[in-house]
């Protein structure tokens, strides 16, 4: 099986409510992403065209979450705190789970999977950790 792969980064804030550790607080990451694609036609010369992943990517993910404020709709607290920031004008994303690598990982697998053949999805939070989701 062949594979491509194209990574992108993306900044974005969150925070993990009831978290015991310092994540509970708002804070930002730098994400990379790295979306894996396999083959759908083993007779075709090219698995995807880089720049057509890279668009893909882009629109799906980068769009709607670079700069924003990603929380989890379901908590009084990150609500809240979504409520201050758009009554100033600040984007945000209200995403039905918490917002830990894991569940972005998995999310992101989901919004990509309708459009491509997507093998995994690795989403780093920083520089030495990362999630991966695969089907």
């Amino acid at each position: 099986m062949r594979l491509v792969t194209k990574e992108i980064t993306f900044d974005a804030a969150h925070l993990l409510t009831g978290h015991p550790g310092k994540c509970r607080n708002l804070h930002g990451h730098t994400y990379r992403l790295a979306v894996t694609v396999e083959e759908a036609d083993p007779g075709s010369d090219m698995v995807i065209d880089f720049k057509e992943l890279k668009a893909l990517v882009e629109e799906e993910v980068a769009d709607r979450f670079d700069h924003a404020f990603m929380y989890d709709a379901r908590s009084a607290v990150e609500k809240s705190v979504a409520e201050v920031l758009e009554r100033n004008g600040l984007r945000t994303v209200p995403l039905e789970f918490r917002t830990t690598a894991e569940n972005l990982a998995r999310h992101v697998f989901g919004l990509l999977s309708a459009r491509a053949k997507i093998h995994s999805v690795k989403l780093w939070e920083t520089p030495t950790s990362c999630a991966e989701y695969r089907a």
